[in-house]
């Protein structure tokens, strides 16, 4: 399936702890169908001191589902994604503008 949201999208959270908060995915994960967002869902990691890095509670952006996410279109609003072909290229648009995402 084609990727509806990338790495870089600005996004806004739909369900879960951090329901309407907005952010900026750093990583998705097709497979598992999740992506990082960052600064939400964050989780507590502890982590054992090394020579090199300073150990201790260091806070870390945990996945979230790709269903919960929801892009932001120019108007600042959540909307859906769709695909259309311009140019004989495969283009990602905002259904509810419908301008379109990729430059």
């Amino acid at each position: 399936m084609a990727a509806k949201l990338r790495k870089g999208d600005k996004v806004v959270v739909l369900a879960g702890k951090d329901k309407g908060k907005e952010g900026t995915i750093s990583l998705v994960d097709p497979s598992a169908g999740k992506a990082v967002v960052d600064g939400l869902n964050m989780a507590v990691r502890h982590t054992r001191q090394t020579q090199t890095a300073q150990g201790g509670r260091i806070p870390k952006a945990m996945p979230i589902a790709l269903s919960n996410l929801s892009l932001i279109d120019s108007n600042g609003k959540p909307t859906r994604v769709g695909f259309k072909v311009e140019d004989g290229k495969k283009m990602r648009f905002a259904k509810s503008t419908g301008e379109t995402i990729d430059a």
